[in-house]
């Protein structure tokens, strides 16, 4: 993992691999995700770029659709 964008959050680096799922999935686009989601393509856009951490929800809603677990997805790394 680490190919996608990286959050630092205070000490807490999460990361994730969205646009890499996304183009597995059938080149999904951002708006297409953001649809089957729930949220704005905005927001999709920060949380690739890294700039943005979800919700639990979300993220829970990110990898059910993918058919992934959430740790496919998002990376948890301790400073």
């Amino acid at each position: 993992m680490g190919t996608g964008g990286w959050i630092v959050m205070g000490t807490d680096i999460i990361l994730n691999e969205i646009r890499k799922h996304r183009f597995l999935k059938d080149e999904m686009t951002q708006q297409e995700l953001a649809d089957a989601v729930g949220c704005t393509r905005q927001t999709i856009v920060a949380l690739e770029a890294g700039k943005y951490t979800p919700s639990l929800g979300l993220a829970f809603r990110i990898a059910n659709l993918f058919e992934k677990s959430i740790h496919d997805i998002f990376e948890y790394r301790e400073p």
